[in-house]
C-alpha cells in the first residue's frame, strides 16, 4: 500500500449539488426553492426557534434563579496535595499545571487549607483562604499573591 494510491471507498463521497444549471440538470430555474415566498428570496427564511409568531418554547417556560455571567471560576488546590513537592520549592500555577494537580488555570487558583502541609514552601497563587495562609505560614512556608 502507497499513500499516494489510497482513494475514498465507493459511494463515500458525493458529488455537489450544482443549483441554477439548466433544466437537464433537475435544478435548474428556480434551484429547488419552489416559486416565490419567503424561503425563495436571499437571506430568506426564519431565525432558529422560530414558531410563526406564536410565544416560542423557550419564552413560555418558566424561568427561575440567577445565572451570573461574570462569575470567576477558580482551580482549587488543598494544602495537602502540595506535599508532593520538595521543601523550598517555588509553587506557580504553571508548576500545578505540569504536576497535574490542576488540568486548567480557569480564571486562576485558589489554595484551600484542606490536610496537613509538611512542606516549608513558596506559593504563588491568584487567591488563598485564610486558613490556607496560616497553615502554609505555620509549616514555614510563604504565600505570595500574583
Amino acid at each position: 500500500m502507497i499513500l499516494s494510491n489510497l482513494k475514498p471507498v465507493p459511494g463515500a463521497r458525493h458529488a455537489k449539488k450544482r443549483l441554477g444549471r439548466g433544466p437537464g440538470s433537475g435544478t435548474g430555474k428556480t434551484s429547488g426553492k419552489g416559486h416565490k415566498g419567503q424561503l425563495a428570496r436571499s437571506g430568506g427564511g426564519t431565525r432558529p426557534g422560530f414558531e410563526g409568531g406564536q410565544i416560542p418554547f423557550f419564552q413560555r417556560i418558566p424561568k427561575r434563579g440567577f445565572n451570573n455571567h461574570t462569575r470567576k471560576e477558580y482551580a482549587i488546590v488543598n494544602t495537602k496535595e502540595l506535599n508532593v513537592f520538595e521543601d523550598g520549592s517555588v509553587v506557580t500555577p504553571e508548576l500545578l499545571l505540569q504536576t497535574k494537580l490542576i488540568t486548567k488555570t480557569l480564571s486562576g487558583v485558589k489554595i484551600l487549607a484542606d490536610g496537613k502541609l509538611e512542606k516549608k514552601l513558596t506559593v504563588k497563587a491568584n487567591k488563598f483562604s485564610n486558613s490556607a495562609i496560616e497553615a502554609i505560614t505555620a509549616a514555614g512556608g510563604t504565600t505570595e499573591v500574583i
